[in-house]
């Protein structure tokens, strides 16, 4: 069960890093983002939001230790810490950075207790 699960984390983690990858003026707008007079809002779209959470799942996908995965719960938890902090000083639409941070926070709760 618990393989299942950490490959449906790996699966979910490069389905979200391919939006920012292939789709950045769409993730960008999702996450009410807006570009600038340079275009360098969507490299670090693909880098940051895309290509890292890609390569993150893939890695897990490859080489299915519990302490890949385990990293893996360590980056969202990561991300669960930045949005919360950002809920609390920046105060940003409370109920779609609330859903955002909801995730980050189940991913890093069940890949940390599940493989560690």
């Amino acid at each position: 069960m618990i393989d299942t699960l950490n490959i449906a984390a790996a699966l979910l983690t490069i389905g979200f890093g391919s939006f920012g990858f292939l789709a950045p003026r769409f993730t960008a707008s999702a996450l009410d983002l807006h570009t600038g007079e340079t275009t360098m809002g969507l490299s670090e779209l693909r880098a940051s939001v895309g290509c890292l959470f890609v390569a993150l799942g893939l890695f897990c996908l490859i080489w299915p230790a519990p302490m890949a995965f385990s990293m893996m719960g360590v980056a969202y938890a990561g991300a669960a810490f930045g949005r919360l902090t950002s809920l609390v000083l920046d105060k940003p639409p409370f109920t779609k950075a609330f859903i955002y941070f909801a995730i980050e926070v189940l991913l890093a709760a069940y890949l940390l207790l599940a493989n560690l």
